[in-house]
């Protein structure tokens, strides 16, 4: 047998794709992102290489060529199905063609494929895509290259079929990737931070609102790569107009200007400082198999910080799914102690062992439950978004959006952006995601904060603008407003004037019983230099949602089969036509190229090739959930994608067989490097972390007790801890103020972890009026060696 040297794919067969280069340009909070795929044919025969890929879930792709050679092809966006035909009709003669398409069940997956690459051939391919760069809690704005895709669970009887992609470990990713990054704003550039290596931050100009980054070399594949942009002086509202393409017909989304504004909502500081003390909060957790390891451990110490931060009024409940799914109580429970305790005890037990990811089952549970009087519903999702029915997942929270907020994290490499932001997004919350080093606790606990704010009511946006002029809104109505986050609106521009006058939009709504305000002011003058960038956003909106109205019509059975399929087909034709005109893809239109020259011409049958992806998935856990399954590399093989025809098309019956059968088999507890990808995921507190220790020690009133457990935590034995303690002063209070001094003198930077139960403690000792606060302040700093003062601690 002769053995096949160099680059390879798991089929032991030469991979054409050889390398990826990224280049970033980031102005502002928009950023444009252009990526090079290289291909090289080494093979003696002609060859179709597909590639199934991960890209950001509401990034706008714009541009699609491929250059053989000397000669440039540039795609063109037609309608899925007489685009694959099309393609199809240039293999069978002989030419070569490319096609791009984004799957049907999740916005964050495309497929991509290089048709007959003759023998000794190279060829490259450009794509293009715009994104928004969200806003984190910290100010930066964050913007990830998904390098990770990894297998979507697919329940079962979901319509449509999984996406299934050929994988290998990190460590066996058969292609480089170079990342270079330009960035430019009105403010200066502060620092750029990565989860990756990158190279020393070089800026361009004196003022430093220019600078360049790249990825340092080695770059081993096994998490997305991940850039948090801060600036100086960050976020002020604006408004940034673009003129219309002057071949496009006026009156038309392309042919006229088109605004799109930043709303960074600033709340009065006395509405600001008392948070709101009610609510049903019902916190989702997955408990697949794929959350083993650090990640449910995490997730753990995650549930004890929300519990000991609930406000005492407030109504939770936890569920956990997998391939099924299960709930602490039967409905929401009044938070006390003793709910409050029993949780704790259930929490403690959880382990990453319910199987596959079927998310949409405890959703219905939880919208069919009947919401409590004057207890907003607050949900928050904690998953690693393998899903293959996005879509369906998305569109629920969106009919239920009127009832609850939705707060979502992905966790670990590889999470989908289109579940994570799509589910935010629609439930009007708010997305973060935890990879590579992160800490999920004060992730999760600044986003807490943001639900206890107070609910944003009444929103109106109106508009000052000359007359003559109209404003069309394209983004959906604001449903939610959060303090210090950014809401985005897109607006088309008909009609002229010409008036030179100052423009204004005007964003009103109700805080807390609060009337209140935000303004900005604009001009009709176009900003220099977007190209169509704003355009193509306002386009990527639209399309977004008009296929989640398309979405909708699945969740509503009432209606008879022939007028659902009518309205279904009435929106795809929407969407169809706005994404051909805009150059934008969709759901249900594709990049088509094909190259007609008569050198292109190949003959013969093409070998098909496969691109493997780096992947932290599921199936690592498979191969020590279900041993009976065989081995990862011969499983990988049982799970190779069989082309483009079927990527919509296969489901993951292998992948459910094998999550079934992990709930009959307990991990080993030994695991070979393979399961590496797995380890890495998150870092996770040590169960013997003293913040951890001491927030478990904490009574859901805030208080603490004098016991000789929370003297270990503060590293004093239980006489040290008497012997100090003022005569008058009541244990409990005395134990109160030890632990916030505690955790404002040794744990300042963790605060955001327990900033909100440690208000709670300083509201319970408020409520009691103690006449001993201030001895107490004084024998506490001086027992454990602080200068905290009374202030600091909110007394």
């Amino acid at each position: 047998m002769v053995r096949r040297c160099g680059l390879l794919t798991n089929n032991r067969e030469p991979v054409p794709l050889k390398g990826i280069e990224v280049a970033l340009e980031v102005k502002d909070h928009v950023a444009t992102v252009v990526s090079t795929l290289h291909y090289d044919n080494k093979e003696d025969k002609a060859i179709e290489a597909v590639f199934v890929f991960p890209l950001p879930g509401d990034a706008a792709v714009c541009h699609f060529s491929a250059k053989v050679g000397q000669t440039e092809i540039v795609a063109e966006v037609k309608e899925k199905q007489e685009a694959r035909e099309e393609y199809d009709d240039a293999l069978s003669s002989g030419q070569q063609a490319f096609l791009l398409e984004e799957s049907e069940q999740s916005s964050d997956i495309f497929s991509l494929s290089v048709g007959s690459l003759p023998p000794g051939e190279s060829a490259s391919i450009r794509l293009e895509y715009i994104i928004e760069l969200a806003v984190q809690a910290d100010d930066a704005l964050r913007f990830c290259l998904p390098a990770v895709l990894n297998p979507r669970y697919q329940p079962q009887g979901s319509e449509g079929g999984g996406v299934q992609v050929t994988s290998v470990p990190a460590s066996q990713v058969p292609y480089s990737l170079s990342f270079s990054a330009r960035v430019s704003s009105p403010r200066q550039v502060s620092k750029i931070d990565s989860n990756c290596s990158l190279e020393p931050l070089q800026y361009l100009n004196a003022e430093q609102s220019q600078a360049v980054v790249k990825l340092a070399a080695g770059h081993k594949f096994d998490r997305d790569v991940e850039l948090l942009i801060y600036y100086q002086d960050a976020h002020q509202p604006a408004a940034v107009v673009e003129a219309g393409q002057v071949s496009a017909k006026p009156g038309t989304l392309m042919g006229d200007a088109v605004v799109m504004l930043s709303v960074y909502p600033e709340f009065p500081q006395a509405v600001m400082s008392s948070l709101a003390s009610s609510g049903e909060f019902v916190f989702l957790l997955d408990r697949s198999g794929s959350m083993s390891g650090t990640r449910i451990s995490s997730a753990r110490d995650t549930l004890l910080l929300l519990l000991k931060s609930l406000p005492m009024g407030c109504y939770f409940n936890i569920y956990s799914f997998g391939s099924s799914f299960e709930h602490i109580f039967p409905t929401s429970v009044e938070y006390s102690e003793k709910t409050m305790e029993e949780a704790l005890k259930k929490v403690k037990e959880m382990q990453a062992n319910l199987g596959g990811t079927e998310i949409l089952q405890p959703l219905k549970h939880i919208y069919n439950q009947p919401c409590i009087p004057s207890q907003p519903r607050q949900l928050f999702v904690f998953t690693d978004g393998e899903v293959g029915n996005t879509k369906e997942v998305t569109s629920l929270v969106k009919k239920n959006s009127t009832s609850h907020r939705c707060f979502s994290f992905g966790i670990g490499e590889g999470a989908s952006t289109a579940l994570i932001n799509g589910m935010a997004k629609e439930g009007g919350g708010h997305a973060q995601f935890i990879t590579g080093a992160d800490r999920m606790q004060p992730k999760v606990m600044q986003t807490l904060q943001f639900a206890l704010q107070p609910a944003v009511e009444d929103i109106s946006v109106t508009w000052d603008l000359p007359q003559g002029v109209t404003a069309i809104v394209l983004s959906p109505p604001l449903t939610a407003i959060f303090q210090g986050q950014r809401s985005l609106i897109y607006a088309q521009l008909t009609g002229q004037s010409s008036e030179a006058k100052d423009c204004f939009v005007t964003v009103k709504y109700n805080l807390a019983g609060h009337p209140t305000q935000n303004q900005i002011p604009f001009t009709l003058q176009p900003t220099e230099e977007t190209g169509l960038t704003i355009h193509r956003l306002s386009a990527r909106t639209v399309i977004r949602s008009l296929e989640t109205e398309k979405n909708n019509y699945d969740l509503m059975p009432f209606m008879e089969r022939e007028d659902k399929k009518e309205e279904e087909d009435g929106v795809k034709q929407k969407v169809v036509e706005l994404s051909v005109q805009s150059g934008v893809s969709s759901s249900h239109t594709a990049f088509i190229a094909v190259h007609k020259g008569e050198s292109s011409t190949t003959q013969g049958p093409l070998l098909r090739q496969i691109i493997p992806v780096p992947s932290c998935s599921k199936l690592r856990m498979m191969c020590y959930l279900s041993p009976s399954l065989g081995d990862c590399d011969s499983m990988r093989k049982r799970m190779v994608n069989a082309g483009r025809k079927n990527f919509e098309e296969q489901n993951f019956d292998l992948l459910k067989m094998g999550m079934r059968s992990s709930k009959k088999k307990s991990a080993p507890s030994t695991r070979n490097s393979a399961d590496s990808c797995v380890e890495k995921t998150l870092a996770s507190s040590s169960p013997t972390d003293p913040l951890l220790q001491l927030v478990s020690l904490q009574k859901a009133s805030g208080s603490w007790e004098l016991k000789p457990t929370l003297a270990a935590v503060l590293g004093k034995t239980s006489k040290e801890v008497e012997k100090l303690k003022p005569a008058s002063a009541n244990e409990n209070v005395w134990a109160t103020i030890l632990a916030l001094v505690w955790l404002h003198g040794f744990k300042s930077d963790a605060e955001v972890e327990w900033k909100l139960l440690a208000r709670k403690a300083a509201s319970w000792l408020l409520s009691l009026n103690a006449p001993s606060v201030t001895d107490c302040v004084v024998a506490a700093n001086t027992l454990l060696g602080c200068n905290v003062q009374k202030d600091t601690l909110g007394l």
